[in-house]
């Protein structure tokens, strides 16, 4: 091509046309002014030689030159247009002449650039910033389709395998087998006679739409399965109201009547997703309703309709009403809860009482659902105003004796432990085989003991007014292990339905006084110069035998910091003593050894309630059991923990302070594979120097001739514990331990009755024809007698010595004085006795001042379980010896007023035989507290 071809005219910049102007636009890097504008070389510049004298430099050589820049740089959709790179401007050059126009323009400064576009534009092509990482519409639209499409494809073929297990395969139930510790068989249960398959013409329509309206309002129309109802249930809960199952009664009927795996895993709940679908669409709904109302369970060992008809109504399934419908149809959804019966034995929680509160709403609920669902009629709604009696819980009849109980708290024991999602359902189903820590002979050596007390003390025939209602509870529990060895829960557990060992609501007394000691050497008394929220550097930590508390009667108590203490009416408080007796100061020792009640409420009140609390939880008592509340009556065992978790609790300071959870459970083994084992989970509560300090006071109190425990002394043995007496003597508990094992005896009158919301204890005065029970009476001596054997064959094993309590210290409490070199006697009247003085304690810190009582008139010294008793000064009670002052001038009784038992703050009569209780005044020979204005 010649040269006069390509050169242009001097006074007009290089141009090419429209495709010159495109093939600019596609330079990588290009900018607003042309790259020698700006001092750049053009892309060309390393090609051929330089253009003419005279002429601009080309941007590109050509085409290919351009394509291939173009292709190395990419394209920059959205650059800023410049010259030559729109359509403006004037412009010559031949078919291969140079770049854009000249003039301004508005292009886009690049074209698309040639090559193949991807299939899947991410991240996307061309964008910058988040923009390249934000998916399109077509992507999102795209992957949902294909994500659609893969689910209904897979959905299609499982539905299209899955095949309908056969009914029979799961709907029998087997039995459970337990067993003793020592691994021979105890009982099997859960024969499967207790169910009785009914058509659906016997199942009363009210029945049926009870069910539906409660747990799957679609049943009649949907196709096994229910999102929406799912979505609902979920909604509901997290409102906290009243719902509906989360699952249709088609999939509860193919998890009870279908399914042989009832584990709560993804795969079986997907697996009981697609069988459902099969069964709905398959099976007419009328089966499936009749199905799964002869499938559930019910409770009380009852599968079906018909036996939940006979366990709660005593009738046939036809005859059920409206009412009794919906209380069944409201025990489908867990009657642990929902069961008026309770079953305290698998959750503290599950109280009758608790029980029929739950049971009342969603029955109420139940109702009012049916009505809004136009399945009964608002007038028809309006008969049922109360909750329709239901019969009492009974014991499976091959359960006697103290089987019935010990399987109960094994159950209870699994259930709260596995981590399978087994509960009384799946249990009920049976198949398991369930080893106990129950040791066969002390089990019997514990209920022989008892009956022995029954026999020879107990008349109800004699004295009825006195002996009916008698109730024994006890347990024992290996210090070392926290194994439920032995326990005693009634006469009769197909008679006596409440397990005596768990949870019964008797309150525990002056037993609760070493876990005061135990705080005040753990935590120490607070500062009096500070607030109540004071750290371990202010504190004192408390010496049992150098620190003094006053032991006075009718002892006014204060705070911490030396003001009064008043309740929410602004009254004092006035702590009695056991039979008025009056102790000067008195060490913590000399206190426990008599069950002296002033000093420990003084004790409590200086340590802090919540302190004292946070001990007895450390040792093993529940929370839940223990009074609300920072009344000083909590000191004195207003709580009422099960004598199971009172053993337990005392097992720790026989385990030099290391805590374990009682058990009753080893392991549980199903079809040839342990499913459960027992795995210990010690737990430091105390120190080992403060666990063998509290048990070195303790052995005092059965040691010491004149402590209130001496009666369950065993010969050769060292023997710890605490006597426990409480208000109105409506209960009396020993608690004590070896170094082996420990044991918790109480006993108490209450009425058996499951129609009672609130149970009634009743005194003990007269009981045994016993003019007042005590710790140190017949729990004592049952405690003996069977520990005696307990024991029996096993080494003897001596308690630790007491260690140093480090930085422990004096302290005075409760107007307690620090002795001085030369004291001199100060007469000091209290309120309660007549013009006889007491005197200063003599200077030696470690000598005990004496006893003195002051008897109520009438008070015989012995009663017939004090054959020790044959001097003077032999205590008869829980709190010393014989009056060595002149008589107490008597002040008026109060009126007698009935209490609740399980008060928790202080009322009239708060003191006791141990101080403790808060139910009415007490009765000649027992103790009563004293308000003040």
């Amino acid at each position: 091509m010649s040269e006069h071809r390509r050169k242009m005219p001097p006074q007009q910049p290089p141009t090419g046309g429209r495709a010159a102007a495109r093939r600019a636009a596609q330079q990588p890097g290009h900018r607003s002014a042309p790259a020698h504008d700006v001092g750049m070389e053009a892309p060309s510049a390393s090609y051929g030689p330089p253009p003419p004298a005279g002429e601009e430099p080309r941007p590109y050589g050509g085409r290919a030159e351009a394509r291939r820049a173009a292709q190395r740089g990419g394209r920059r959709r959205g650059a800023d247009a410049g010259p030559g790179g729109g359509r403006g401007g004037s412009g010559g050059g031949g078919r291969r002449g140079g770049g854009g126009g000249s003039g301004p323009g508005r292009g886009s400064g690049g074209g698309r650039p040639p090559g193949r576009k991807r299939l899947i534009d991410y991240p996307r092509y061309g964008k910058r910033g988040w923009r390249r990482w934000m998916p399109s519409w077509k992507l999102v639209t795209g992957t949902f389709m294909l994500f659609v499409g893969v689910l209904m494809g897979g959905a299609f073929f499982a539905y299209s395998a899955v095949e309908i297990p056969k009914e029979d395969a799961t709907a029998t139930s087997q039995n459970n087998i337990y067993y003793w510790a020592d691994g021979s068989r105890m009982i099997a249960t859960g024969s499967g006679a207790n169910r009785q398959i009914v058509g659906i013409e016997q199942i009363p329509r009210v029945m049926q739409e009870a069910v539906v309206s409660a747990e799957n309002k679609t049943f009649w129309d949907d196709s096994g399965i229910d999102p929406m109802g799912i979505g609902r249930a979920v909604w509901n809960m997290a409102k906290g109201g009243e719902t509906q199952g989360g699952s249709t009664i088609t999939q509860q009927y193919v998890k009870n009547n279908r399914l042989n795996d009832q584990s709560q895993t993804v795969s079986r709940k997907v697996k009981e997703l697609f069988i459902s679908m099969k069964v709905g669409n398959k099976l007419e709904k009328r089966d499936i309703m009749a199905g799964y109302l002869n499938t559930a369970y019910y409770g009380r060992g009852a599968y079906g309709i018909q036996a939940a008809a006979r366990a709660y109504f005593d009738k046939d399934a036809k005859d059920l009403n409206a009412s009794e419908a919906a209380l069944l149809a409201s025990v489908l959804k867990g009657a642990t809860y929902y069961d008026p019966g309770g079953y305290p034995e698998i959750d503290p929680e599950a109280t009758p009482e608790k029980n029929l509160v739950r049971a009342t709403k969603r029955w109420k609920w139940i109702l009012n659902e049916m009505v809004k669902d136009q399945k009964i009629s608002a007038e028809e709604r309006a008969k049922y105003t109360t909750f329709p009696k239901v019969k009492q819980r009974k014991q499976d009849a091959q359960l006697t004796g103290q089987i019935g109980y010990l399987v109960s708290t094994a159950k209870g024991n699994f259930i709260s432990n596995n981590t399978e999602g087994i509960g009384a359902k799946e249990l009920e189903r049976g198949g398991y085989e369930i080893y106990t820590t129950f040791q066969k002979p002390k089990v019997q050596a514990l209920e022989k003991s008892v009956t022995k007390i029954l026999d020879e003390h107990i008349d109800p025939e004699k004295r009825p007014k006195t002996d009916t209602d008698v109730q024994f509870g006890g347990a024992t529990v290996d210090t070392a292990t926290g194994a439920i060895v032995a326990l005693y829960g009634g006469v009769d557990a197909t008679k006596h339905f409440t397990n005596n060992a768990d949870p019964t609501g008797a309150q525990v007394g002056s037993t609760f006084k070493p876990f005061v000691l135990a705080a005040a050497m753990k935590y120490g008394v607070r500062d009096k110069e500070l607030g109540p929220a004071q750290d371990e550097s202010t504190r004192t930590i408390v010496d049992p035998d150098k620190s003094l508390y006053s032991g006075q009667d009718k002892l006014r108590v204060h705070r911490y910091n030396g003001d009064v203490w008043h309740d929410e009416k602004g009254k004092e408080w006035l702590q009695t003593n056991d039979d008025g007796a009056s102790y000067g100061n008195i060490t913590l020792r000399e206190a426990m050894i008599h069950s002296a009640n002033s000093p420990y409420v003084q004790l409590g009140m200086d340590v802090g309630i919540d302190k004292v609390r946070e001990s007895a939880v450390a040792a093993g008592l529940r929370q839940e059991s223990l009074v609300k509340g920072e009344s000083p009556s909590f000191s004195l065992g207003t709580s009422s923990p099960s004598a199971i978790r009172m053993a337990g609790a005392y097992a720790t300071f026989a385990n030099k302070g290391q805590q374990n959870e009682p058990f009753s459970v080893t392991k549980v083994v199903q079809g040839g594979k342990t499913i459960y084992e027992h795995k210990a989970q010690p737990k430091s509560a105390f120190s080992p120097a403060i666990a063998s300090n509290v048990t070195d006071v303790l052995r005092d109190v059965v040691e010491d001739p004149q402590g209130t425990g001496r009666k369950a002394a065993i010969p050769g043995r060292a023997v710890a514990g605490k006597t426990g007496t409480t208000d109105g003597n409506k209960s009396a508990w020993f608690v004590g331990y070896t170094a082996q094992l420990s044991t918790a005896i109480d006993m108490y009158r209450f009425s058996d009755d499951d129609t009672k919301t609130d149970r009634v204890f009743e005194e003990m005065y007269g009981t045994g024809d016993q003019p007042k029970i005590h710790g140190s009476s017949f729990p004592s001596r049952i405690w003996k007698d069977y520990m005696t054997t307990a024991v029996e064959g096993m080494p003897l094993v001596k308690f630790p010595e007491p260690m140093d309590l480090e930085n422990a210290e004096p302290v005075f409490g409760g107007g307690a004085t620090s002795p001085t070199p030369s004291p001199t006697p100060t007469p000091t009247p209290t309120p309660t006795e007549s013009a006889m003085p007491t005197t200063t304690p003599p200077a030696t810190p470690t000598t005990t001042p004496p006893v003195t009582k002051t008897p109520k008139p009438g008070k015989t010294t012995c009663d017939i379980w004090d054959w020790e008793c044959n001097h003077p000064g032999d205590p008869g009670g829980d709190t010393g010896g014989p009056p060595t002052t002149a008589p107490e001038t008597e002040s008026p009784q109060p009126t007698d007023t009935p209490t609740d038992d399980t008060e928790t703050g202080p009322g009239p009569g708060n003191g006791n035989g141990n101080g403790s209780g808060s139910g009415g005044p007490g009765k000649p020979g027992g103790n009563d507290g004293s308000w003040v204005p």
